[in-house]
């Protein structure tokens, strides 16, 4: 179901039997916690995402047909499409049907060889999601002429991996979801990993930590292509109060109690339940992705998409859908809610659903630092 769940759980049965530990190696130093060094951080970040072409910059977000993260494809292309500051494509190698996991799927993904064809100079940014399969050739080879041809490249959570294998990642500093930072030092020992930041950029090569990540990251890309103040509105919009790289990684680790839990979930597969998602034209893919992310993660929840039509996103991205077969429990959504909001509120009804150690498991996956209170009431 997870691009990466085998990995996670033969680490958990390790941690459970007390045979090992988390997978992010070596301990972490302590939180900065300087106000001046965040905000050149972040300004540093900005200014080396600025567009250096004139006029609209073209943004790829790369796929792999096969199976590309849900949330780290939908999410940055939903901001960015909503900035109304860039050009986006969904590029793939090849044309049509992206198979998204842990949920759903999307048609229209135009090839590599037409996207060539259109923008023979090359993307001005490539975001590079999670994939199934983190060295597909056709993918590597693609995003490697993309950099060559002067694209930065933003790879978002797990899709460093997919960064690392163009060659991308060596003698530089990363950001990295928390499960992989040993396995990306280890494929790439030149590198240097960076604790503590939401995101980092280095020679015109950004990455994040875990899926959430993508939030923060896409609005200081907003702020870069668009200015603050566009970036301020849709933050608003969002429900997102700051998109600064500020970041506490010391919680996210695999510790015995977590990985027991996660032995004790994947015992249960038997009560795994199918949930249907109505989707209509205009829905906020941003709210959708990161709901049905969240409960699929649970492991007791599959959602499938219904629709008695073909429908547009408010992205402009086309969902594939099915007329709803039989009735189904319909994912929970509330359409009111701002989509940092959905997914507190999914967050919530997660822990009264299945306690508060599914809600936690799920965090953890996502690498989403909830406010504590969040719940109260």
């Amino acid at each position: 179901m997870f691009g990466w769940s085998r990995a996670l759980m033969a680490a958990a049965v390790a941690a459970a039997s007390g045979l090992a530990g988390c997978g992010g190696g070596a301990p972490l130093p302590p939180v900065p916690h300087d106000e001046a060094a965040n905000e050149r951080q972040q300004q540093a970040f900005v200014e080396a995402l600025k567009p250096r072409r004139a006029g609209r910059p073209v943004v790829a977000v790369l796929a792999l047909n096969e199976g590309t993260e849900m949330t780290d494809l939908l999410l940055p292309h939903a901001v960015l499409q909503r900035a109304g500051v860039a050009e986006l494509r969904v590029v793939a190698p090849r044309a049509g049907r992206v198979v998204l996991y842990p949920a759903l799927q999307i048609d229209g993904a135009q090839d590599f060889a037409a996207f060539e064809q259109i923008h023979p100079s090359g993307a001005d940014y490539v975001i590079v999601p999670a994939m199934r399969d983190d060295d597909d050739p056709a993918v590597t080879a693609w995003l490697r002429r993309q950099a060559q041809r002067g694209a930065r490249v933003i790879g978002v959570c797990v899709g460093g991996l997919v960064v690392g294998r163009a060659g991308l990642l060596d003698g530089r500093r990363f950001a990295s979801h928390w499960y992989y930072r040993g396995k990306l030092l280890d494929r790439h020992p030149s590198g240097t990993y960076v604790p503590h930041q939401r995101y980092v950029v280095d020679r015109d090569v950004a990455t994040t930590t875990g899926i959430t990540a993508s939030v923060p990251t896409m609005l200081a890309l907003v702020e870069a292509i668009g200015g603050r103040d566009r970036a301020q509105a849709l933050a608003a919009e969002l429900g997102v109060a700051s998109w600064t790289p500020v970041h506490d990684s010391t919680p996210f680790a695999l510790d015995a109690g977590r990985a027991l839990g996660y032995v004790l979930n994947k015992a249960t597969f038997w009560r795994r339940e199918r949930w249907s998602v109505d989707v209509r034209d205009g829905m906020d893919d941003v709210a959708l992705a990161l709901a049905a992310d969240a409960w699929s993660r649970t492991g007791r929840v599959d959602v499938e998409a219904t629709a008695a039509r073909p429908v547009t996103l408010r992205s402009g991205l086309v969902p594939v859908a099915q007329p709803a077969a039989q009735a189904l429990p319909r994912l929970p959504l509330v359409p009111a809610l701002k989509p940092v909001q959905q997914l507190d509120r999914t967050l919530c009804e997660i822990g009264e659903r299945y306690g508060t150690s599914a809600r936690d498991r799920v965090m953890l996956e996502m690498e989403y630092p909830q406010a504590a209170g969040a719940c109260a009431g």
